[in-house]
C-alpha cells in the first residue's frame, strides 16, 4: 500500500511525453491531473474526451472538464475492480462493434472519413488504433457497473411507498398512452428461390472446406449486419437466446466445422463453432434471405385485407383472424396484442412505437382495424400487417391504479442510482486519490473525490 502512495505521488509530478500536433512544430506537454491508486488521469484524456464527445454531438450540462474528471474517475475505480473479476471479459468482436458505432457517430456529425481525419488530424487507422484501448476500458467499467447493479429489485411494497412519499410536483405527467394489436402476414416464397438459396452456402461449405476463409465470405456476402462485417462472428451465446433450428445444429458441432445449411425465421444460414464455454457457444455464419418475387406481395396484401374486411363484417372476431392467420407467433396467441420487449407492458407512448406503425395509428380510434401496410417484422421480414387499436388514454398524472409499471421502473432506477453511488463511495474510501488544485473549484457529484 505505502509503495503504491509512494508511486502515485512521484507520478503526481512528473512530466510526461510530449505529443505530435501535427499544425504545429512544437510539442504539448501532458500533465497528471489526477490519480487513482496507481492509475493517472492525463490532460490529454480530458481532451480527447471532449472532442470525442463533441464528434459525437454529445452535450454536457455545467463545466465540461469537470464533468469528464469526474467520469474518468470513476472509470478508474470500476476498471480497477474489473480487471480483478475473472467473469468479466471484452471480446474483438464486441471491440469493433462499438468501434464502427462510433465511427458511423463520428461520420453522420462531422461528415466523410476525410472530414473526421481531418477534424482529428489522423488517418481512420491511427483513431482505430488509439480507440482500441479506451473502447476495451469502457467495456469492462460498463460491465462492472451493471454487475454491480444486477440485483437490484423493486417489490411492489416498495412501489407503494415510494409512490406515497412523492411530492405532488414531482409525480410524473404521463403522456397519451395506447395500446395496439397487431396480424401479420409473410408472403410466400418461390420454390426457384428457395432453392437458389440453399445452393449458395452449400457452395459456400465446400469453398471453405477446399480452403476458402468462412470470415471473408461472411464479410462478402452475408446478409446480417450485425454479425458480417466482424466475418459472421457472434459473442458467446447460450441455446435460449438463439433461434432453435439454429442452436440445435450449432451446439453440436466441432470446432472449425462447418454445418449443413439450416433453415431459421431469420432465413438461411451456414455456421461454423468458433469454441465452447460451458452451455456457451461462440460461432460464426452466413445469412441469406430469399428474395420476395413483388406478386407475392401482392397475394399476401390481397389476403390481409380480406381477413381485415371478415373482421370489420364480423364474419371473424379479431381473435379469431389472429389465432388463424397471423405469423406472428409471439402474439397470435394473445389476440395479436403488442408488447414492449424492454419491460413487458402493453402501453406505449406514441414515440415509443415503431414508425410504419405510428403513421397508421395516428388517426385510428379506438376498435378501428387498419388497412394493411407493408412492414419489417422482428425478424427483418417484409410482412404486412394491419393493426387494431384496442384503447388511448389521454396524458394525467401517474397513479398506481393505471402507471405501476412506470413507477416502478422509476423506483428500480432510483433504487439502482443509490446502490452504484454506495459503492462509489465504499471504493473511495479504501482507494488513494489525488485531484490537481487547478480542479478544486468542481462542483463533483460525490465530493469525496477532493480528499
Amino acid at each position: 500500500m505505502v509503495k503504491n502512495v509512494l508511486k502515485s505521488l512521484l507520478l503526481i509530478g512528473t512530466i510526461i511525453l510530449g505529443q505530435e500536433v501535427s499544425n504545429a512544430q512544437d510539442k504539448i506537454i501532458d500533465q497528471i491531473l489526477a490519480v487513482v491508486g496507481s492509475n493517472p488521469i492525463l490532460k490529454s484524456d480530458i481532451e480527447t474526451a471532449a472532442i470525442d464527445k463533441q464528434a459525437q454531438g454529445i452535450t454536457v450540462k455545467g463545466d465540461a472538464k469537470c464533468v469528464i474528471l469526474e467520469e474518468l474517475l470513476e472509470e478508474k475505480l470500476l476498471l480497477a475492480e474489473a480487471e480483478l473479476d475473472t467473469l468479466i471479459t471484452v471480446t474483438d468482436n464486441q471491440i469493433n462493434q462499438q468501434m464502427d458505432r462510433r465511427m458511423n457517430y463520428f461520420i453522420e456529425n462531422i461528415g466523410s472519413e476525410k472530414e473526421v481525419e481531418k477534424y482529428f488530424n489522423k488517418s481512420i487507422v491511427q483513431l482505430k488504433a488509439e480507440m482500441s484501448e479506451t473502447i476495451k476500458e469502457k467495456l469492462k467499467t460498463e460491465q462492472m457497473q451493471a454487475k454491480i447493479i444486477a440485483k437490484v429489485t423493486a417489490t411492489p411494497s416498495e412501489v407503494r411507498q415510494y409512490y406515497r412519499n412523492l411530492p405532488q410536483k414531482e409525480i410524473p405527467e404521463i403522456g397519451s398512452q395506447l395500446e395496439y394489436a397487431q396480424i401479420t402476414m409473410l408472403p410466400n416464397i418461390s420454390e426457384k428461390e428457395d432453392l437458389d438459396v440453399k445452393s449458395k452456402l452449400r457452395d459456400f461449405k465446400k469453398r471453405v472446406e477446399n480452403g476458402d476463409n468462412f470470415a471473408t465470405l461472411a464479410i462478402m456476402y452475408s446478409e446480417d449486419p450485425g454479425s458480417a462485417r466482424n466475418g459472421g462472428e457472434m459473442d458467446y451465446v447460450g441455446r435460449a437466446m438463439l433461434d432453435p433450428a439454429f442452436a440445435t445444429e450449432a451446439f453440436n458441432l466441432k470446432p472449425n466445422q462447418v454445418s449443413k445449411v439450416v433453415k431459421s425465421e431469420f432465413g438461411y444460414h451456414i455456421i461454423q463453432l468458433i469454441d465452447r464455454k460451458g452451455e456457451k457457444i461462440k460461432v460464426r455464419h452466413i445469412l441469406l434471405r430469399p428474395k420476395i418475387d413483388p406478386r407475392e406481395l401482392e397475394v399476401a396484401k390481397f389476403r390481409i385485407d380480406s381477413i381485415a374486411d371478415f373482421v370489420r363484417k364480423g364474419k371473424l372476431t379479431w381473435e379469431q383472424a389472429c389465432y388463424l392467420y397471423s405469423a406472428d407467433k409471439n402474439t397470435r396467441n394473445n389476440g395479436g396484442l403488442v408488447t414492449s420487449q424492454r419491460n413487458g407492458s402493453s402501453k406505449f407512448e406514441m414515440s415509443e412505437i415503431d414508425p410504419d406503425v405510428s403513421k397508421v395509428i395516428a388517426d385510428m380510434n379506438i376498435g378501428d382495424t387498419s388497412k394493411p401496410f407493408l412492414t419489417l417484422d422482428d425478424k427483418q421480414r417484409e410482412v404486412y400487417k394491419i393493426i387494431k387499436l384496442n384503447n388511448k388514454a389521454k396524458s394525467h398524472k401517474a397513479n398506481l391504479q393505471e402507471d405501476y409499471q412506470k413507477l416502478s421502473e422509476m423506483f428500480l432506477a432510483k433504487k439502482k442510482e443509490t446502490t452504484y453511488r454506495n459503492w462509489i463511495a465504499k471504493q473511495q474510501s479504501k482507494t488513494y486519490i489525488h485531484v490537481d488544485d487547478s480542479y478544486a473549484n468542481c462542483n463533483f457529484k460525490l465530493a469525496s473525490w477532493k480528499k
